[in-house]
């Protein structure tokens, strides 16, 4: 099925060979089976990035967000070509009872170096796009909507989501982010992805969203939620310390 879209990326992507679900499985089993058979990690050692890691990760700073939600209108702008919170890739919860710092937070796709809901998926829909930095996206033409995915993401609120797509009739699609790569409303001609333009960060008014190409701390939130105040934000009274 033919995507109509103003991102010239979206069709390369979608058109060209990626590691499936299968694809990522082996690779992954490869790489553990030879790490452990030399002994070449030990208890005292951090392990190295897998060879097909993400080549992008968007990092966020929950105590400089404002709860403006510039960044959910933008990103179902991109993707959608409307205004839907419910179907931003990025969502922004605000406890209108929290005092700060935790009245709002700010979270965000993981591109987790073991990404459950690339293992998860039974069609192969949800992929690693090997031409285009290791981005975990998802194929909707191959999407048959079944929300394994949001079920085996381990975060909350569960970052893939699986809503009605008019694009296709009506049908379940799961959506998660991949970097704006596949969004067919962008609005720069280069389209986003790891050498483009991610809308959320690059709207955000406050700078509090950035964009790194370190793969962050996997355990906890600590490598994901970063500290984007500098002394400016100090001379208003805001904390400048995590």
């Amino acid at each position: 099925m033919e995507i109509e879209n103003n991102n010239e990326k979206t069709a390369d992507s979608l058109g060209k060979n990626m590691v499936s679900r299968r694809g990522f499985l082996k690779v992954v089993g490869v790489f553990t089976i030879g790490a452990s058979g030399v002994g070449l990690f030990s208890c005292d050692e951090a392990a190295l990035p897998s060879e097909n890691a993400s080549m992008g990760y968007i990092l966020v700073d929950s105590r400089k967000c404002q709860g403006c939600l510039t960044c959910m209108i933008s990103c179902s702008l991109v993707n959608e070509g409307s205004v839907s919170l419910s179907l931003s890739r990025i969502q922004v919860s605000i406890n209108s009872f929290g005092t700060y710092p935790d009245d709002v937070r700010t979270t965000q796709c993981r591109q987790c170096e073991d990404p459950k809901c690339v293992t998860a998926c039974p069609n192969g829909a949800l992929i690693v796009d090997e031409d285009h930095g290791n981005i975990r996206l998802v194929n909707p033409i191959y999407c048959i909507g079944c929300g394994r995915c949001v079920q085996a993401c381990p975060y909350e609120p569960e970052r893939p989501m699986v809503a009605p797509d008019d694009r296709f009739d009506g049908r379940l699609k799961s959506r998660k982010c991949d970097l704006c790569l596949n969004a067919p409303y962008h609005f720069d001609s280069k389209g986003g992805g790891v050498d483009g333009v991610r809308a959320c960060e690059a709207l955000c008014p406050l700078g509090a969203i950035k964009f790194s190409t370190e793969m962050p701390v996997q355990e906890g939130n600590e490598g994901y939620e970063v500290n984007l105040r500098d002394n400016a934000w100090k001379a208003l009274g805001f904390d400048t310390e995590l």
